[in-house]
């Protein structure tokens, strides 16, 4: 049995559009990647940057948003609002240091089955380049980190003997008396 490792991507998939167009794959009998997990939603416009930022958490390497393209969302400007909110969490993601390549938002209709086959395929090849995101060991880097500098902050207070966080405590305020 092989251990080869293999890319996790969540793919959030708007009902009225790509799910559709992934439907239509399947019946199509189109053959993609078996390791994207598909998630629908009403539309794209509901897809919340937490949702992503829980999914890459959770162990995900990649996540793909699907919707319908510009002047053809089903509520009007959901597709907008998923755009604006995709541009703005690519700039965190890019902040935390992750890749730009692990986040993919795509706009395919419900006759293009075959995109979704082409999208999705991409991505793993992309996603198996660049490797595992590893995101709960970052996070647990990233604990390991703040407790040391919580110790060293402690250590460096004590040494000038004021107590930790000593900019914390209750200041006593005067009451005046009219």
């Amino acid at each position: 049995m092989s251990k080869e490792w293999k890319p996790r991507i969540v793919a959030f998939f708007c009902n009225w559009c790509t799910y559709t167009a992934a439907d239509l794959a399947g019946v199509s009998r189109l053959k993609y990647a078996s390791n994207t997990r598909v998630i629908r939603l009403m539309c794209s416009g509901r897809v919340d940057p937490q949702f992503i930022l829980d999914a890459l958490s959770k162990g995900a390497d990649a996540v793909l948003i699907g919707g319908c393209h510009p002047f053809d969302c089903h509520y009007a400007e959901g597709n907008y609002k998923c755009l604006r909110r995709f541009e703005m969490l690519k700039r965190m993601l890019k902040d935390m240091g992750v890749e730009e390549d692990r986040i993919r938002l795509e706009w395919i209709s419900a006759a293009e089955g075959a995109k979704v086959k082409t999208v999705i395929n991409e991505m793993v090849t992309k996603v198996t380049e660049l490797g595992p995101l590893g995101m709960p060991q970052k996070f647990e880097e990233w604990d390991k980190e703040m407790e040391q500098l919580t110790h060293h902050v402690q250590a460096a207070d004590a040494a000038q003997g004021a107590p930790c966080c000593a900019h914390a405590q209750p200041q006593k305020k005067e009451v005046a008396h009219v």
